[in-house]
């Protein structure tokens, strides 16, 4: 077995709770501002004193309305200001924040609430409460329910003004590292979402070595960040919990549609987001160039970024006289407009949930805004490894953070030890003895490696191995995330288990196909389209772009273009964008028996 570990130089407490951090902002900082608030599409400042006292408000109302330490209480909403309010409310009275993604079905609300015995839930907007309604008949421990958009957090706020701050404090104080903090339930790509209990613990030795580890990103005076992904994700929240602890400025925002304005708006230093998102950046840049004209200079200055970036690890920074001028040329021409894009400030960038990709690892370093990518899981409290700054390997995930062990098992997978890793499943004793060994090691169900220097490779999932009739052991992500990341494409799944070879399933990304559509003068739909010829040889194109990176025996022989895309609300992705494998196989039996036929 290859093993690796980092050693912990960060002091963890080893007593108090994450609400500590707010008290102590609002008491050595109080004017700072630590929020920026969107309403009326206006920012608005948030200091460290007056979120204390809008938590500490609410939070008088959650134990005016009976909710014990220890009591679940539900927290269904977008990204924003809230959310985050409210979660530390829920943490201030000992109970534990069990999130629910705003996309997420009837049935799967009824699932999470039944199997947390939630006491209350808190709902964005009436269309959440409609959704809890529909299945509340059967949530006989459900005793409350809040509507945010509905005046939640005045009603929690008026409510507890009997309540005094001594009894509050004493609430607080009792919450210590091992009380949890979160359930939180996966995704779900297969059976039914397990919950995993986060303690206080866990997220204080994970903001703590994360912050050490990207020291870069958070200790800062002008540090900021916007969050746009799901609150519900634990990646986004545990950069909410490390901006509340260095005080950096944090926005919140939900509406993908208007994200580019709200980032020109804010400002951000850094931000997080999934390889999904970079991959939309890059086509609608690309997709904006050629409808432009401008195609051919958008296609050198990409191709220039990638060779500075990789001239950059070849060389030790290094380059030809003719890389740095041209590189300097294109920096005037695009790379300053794609900053822009991203609010022109943003110095770096953080990926997780996925791999990323070399290729647009390479184009972003190659602009000027490096993305550090990481792994981590939900057991995990998000990040066990990820690159800093100054120690940068593209193409992996990164060193372990402080106090992080990493082992590579027999079978390649990839197992973890730290104090960010979580204790169990909530209720479900076998899933978590299968999942964490006696000595206290977490068996993450990704196949990876460890090179000599630390460094972190992912190649793919133990339960998504293809074995093909031929013997062959194929990781259908590798192929995957490189076909994914062609503009038209939207998602692409690989087939072949048991079959004489591999095979695969692309849906067309809508916004690229409007533009390709006008630029070939087609007419009609996707559906009509999935065998133009043109189409065809468009995605051929990136299939073999895959293809070159695998032997033969790996290399995908036929594909099918669908027409229908993938999405959350179709059921076939997770909230976190992961292909619901299981689902697909079943639904598109046909379509896959076909590529076989």
């Amino acid at each position: 077995m290859r093993e690796f570990s980092t050693p912990l130089a960060t002091e963890i407490a080893d007593i108090g709770n994450l609400t500590d951090d707010v008290v102590r902002a609002a008491e050595e900082h109080p004017d700072a501002v630590t929020f920026e608030r969107l309403d009326g599409g206006r920012w608005h400042d948030v200091t460290a004193a007056r979120f204390r006292d809008q938590v500490t408000d609410a939070a008088k109302g959650l134990m005016a309305a009976g909710i014990a330490p220890g009591d679940r209480v539900a927290l269904m909403s977008a990204t924003r200001y809230e959310w985050t309010l409210l979660d530390y409310a829920i943490w201030w009275v000992g109970a534990t924040t069990v999130p629910i993604y705003e996309t997420s079905s009837a049935e799967q609300v009824r699932w999470i609430l039944s199997d947390s015995a939630a006491v209350a839930c808190i709902a964005e907007t009436t269309s959440h409460l409609s959704r809890i309604e529909e299945v509340r008949g059967d949530l006989v421990g459900l005793k409350h329910l809040w509507c945010i958009e509905g005046g939640a957090v005045e009603e929690l706020t008026a409510a507890g003004e009997p309540i005094g701050d001594d009894e509050l404090e004493g609430r607080r104080s009792a919450v210590g590292p091992r009380t949890p903090a979160t359930l939180i339930y996966t995704s779900g790509t297969t059976g039914r979402p397990k919950g995993c209990v986060l303690t206080h613990g866990n997220f204080m030795f994970e903001v703590s070595v994360a912050v050490a580890h990207l020291d870069e990103l958070f200790e800062n005076d002008e540090a900021s960040t916007l969050l746009f992904l799901p609150l519900a994700h634990v990646f986004a929240r545990v950069i909410q919990v490390g901006c509340v602890r260095t005080r950096v400025r944090l926005g919140h925002a939900s509406d993908m549609a208007a994200l580019v304005d709200a980032l020109g708006a804010f400002r951000p230093t850094f931000i997080l987001a999934v390889p999904r998102v970079f991959e939309k950046v890059f086509n609608s840049a690309s997709q904006k160039a050629h409808a432009e004209g401008r195609g051919r200079i958008f296609d050198t200055a990409v191709n220039t970024a990638i060779r500075h970036s990789q001239a950059r690890d070849r060389s030790r920074g290094r380059m030809s006289p003719l890389l740095r001028v041209r590189h300097r040329l294109f920096d005037r021409l695009v790379y300053r407009r794609l900053r822009a894009a991203l609010g022109g400030r943003t110095e770096y960038a953080v990926s997780g949930g996925a791999p990323l990709g070399t290729r647009l690892a390479h184009f972003f370093r190659g602009i000027g805004v490096p993305v550090l990518e990481g792994y981590g899981l939900t057991e995990t409290t998000a990040a066990v490894t990820v690159n800093r700054p100054g120690s940068m390997r593209i193409g992996t995930v990164g060193q372990p953070l402080q106090g992080t062990e990493v082992r590579v098992g027999e079978d390649g997978e990839l197992w973890f030890k730290g104090g960010q890793v979580f204790g169990g499943y909530w209720q479900d004793e076998p899933a978590t003895r299968e999942a964490i060994d006696d000595d206290g090691w977490f068996r993450t169900g990704d196949v990876g490696d460890i090179d000599d220097d630390g460094f972190v490779s992912i190649t793919g999932r133990m339960k998504e191995i293809l074995v093909t009739a031929g013997g062959k052991n194929v990781a259908p992500s590798a192929l995957e995330d490189v076909v994914r990341a062609h503009p038209l494409v939207s998602q692409c799944m690989v087939v072949g288990e048991a079959r004489p070879y591999v095979a695969a399933l692309v849906t067309i990304d809508p916004d690229t196909f409007a533009q390709w559509r006008k630029e070939r003068g087609k007419r009609g739909g996707i559906a009509d389209l999935v065998d133009d010829p043109d189409l065809v040889a468009d995605i051929q194109r990136a299939v073999d772009e895959a293809n070159a990176l695998v032997s033969r025996a790996e290399a995908i022989r036929r594909f099918a273009i669908l027409p229908d895309d993938w999405t959350v609300d179709s059921g076939h992705l997770t909230p976190t964008l992961k292909v619901k494998r299981s689902i697909l196989t079943r639904e598109l039996h046909d379509e896959i028996e076909a590529l076989y036929g």
